[in-house]
């Protein structure tokens, strides 16, 4: 039978302010979970409340049908099966890479496992995260990424059903992380291990998670793939947050979208119930054009306040009226600061 983690109704209060309001989510075996949002949102304290470090205020954790935590009892941390890295790797400056990773197999639940078989899951775990050659280094003498790699090494060598990852990227550098993110991907491949990983970073979440879930003050925004939560955000918070979407405003009339103070419409495509019932319109930067201003064609009327160039593409701000609008264009379209210009939705006909 497949393992799953299943989270009911948690609650976890802190005095009088509620951390996580009511959370419910089921996590596959062998899934890799992102748990995306802003500082505050919740996502540490529901990574802490699995792994023992908290227990909730209510609610239910279990694994497999095994309780974790409901609120009146809690597993202690060493009888959960998971591995764990840290923000802060969290390394001893007089143990070598080979001692670290040993580590773990010297706990109590690992006491009766024979030590040639330890040794070889020692080995496997250091090959896998390429440390070999490092084996008798000191912490000192790593990189931010071997380090890194020793912290990952660690979590995995005794093979845990859920591997709980806290923003283990948020301190390398722009290229390192990058390049850890297609290790990190490659172990879950390797391991078959069910990942958790708390970022508030959404290219990490859209690049490497299966599924990802946003939070926000303390619930869940929405859950979904990569693809969902990118194409077909169902609310204003998870559209901005990951698709750095414009919110348009305007009024729905049956599937047409008609703009407040421009003479100009939209069809409705795949845009969720909630901007219909709220009369918004969600655009991600890419999905709109920049032309020279026109005064026949119909578009948004806006003026060039901020240029960005990031190799492939430029990113313009365009003040509307009392809006602003991101547009992502690509790097040969040069358009200058202080021009007037329109904005149309691709793909629709310039009349």
């Amino acid at each position: 039978m497949e393992m799953s983690l299943i989270i009911n109704n948690l609650t976890k209060e802190f005095g009088k302010t509620r951390a996580l309001d009511n959370i419910s989510v089921e996590i596959n075996n062998g899934e890799f979970i992102a748990i995306l949002g802003p500082s505050g949102c919740g996502k540490t304290t529901l990574l802490r409340i699995i792994a023992g470090f908290l227990e909730p205020t209510n609610g239910v954790v279990k694994m497999d049908g095994r309780i974790y935590s409901d609120g009146e009892a809690s597993l202690p941390i060493e009888d959960r099966n998971l591995g764990m890295v840290f923000q802060s790797f969290a390394l001893w400056p007089h143990m070598n890479v080979r001692e670290h990773i040993e580590f773990p197999l010297k706990s109590k639940r690992n006491k009766a496992v024979a030590e040639d078989i330890k040794k070889d899951l020692v080995n496997k775990a250091m090959e896998s995260t390429g440390l070999k050659k490092l084996a008798y280094r000191l912490p000192g003498e790593l990189s931010g990424g071997q380090r890194q790699r020793v912290a990952l090494a660690r979590a995995i060598v005794s093979k845990p059903d859920i591997l709980l990852m806290d923003e283990p990227l948020s301190s390398l550098d722009a290229e390192l992380k990058v390049n850890m993110r297609k290790e990190i991907q490659d172990i879950h491949r390797m391991t078959g291990t069910t990942i958790v990983y708390v970022t508030h970073d959404q290219s990490e979440a859209l690049a490497m998670a299966d599924r990802v879930i946003i939070m926000k003050d303390g619930k869940i925004e929405q859950i979904g793939t990569p693809e969902e939560i990118y194409e077909k955000p169902k609310t204003e918070f998870a559209a901005v947050f990951v698709s750095k979407c414009n919110i348009i405003k305007g009024e729905w009339k049956d599937d047409i979208f008609y703009l407040r103070n421009y003479d100009v419409t939209y069809k409705r495509c795949d845009v969720d119930r909630y901007f219909i019932e709220k009369n918004l319109y969600p655009i991600r930067p890419e999905g709109l054009e920049i032309i020279k201003f026109n005064s026949k064609v119909k578009g948004i009327q806006g003026t060039i306040i901020n240029k960005q160039y990031n190799g492939r593409e430029i990113h313009y701000t365009v003040q509307c009226k009392e809006d602003n609008y991101i547009v992502y264009t690509e790097a040969n379209k040069c358009i200058e600061l202080g021009e007037k210009v329109t904005l149309i939705k691709k793909e629709e006909t310039i009349n």
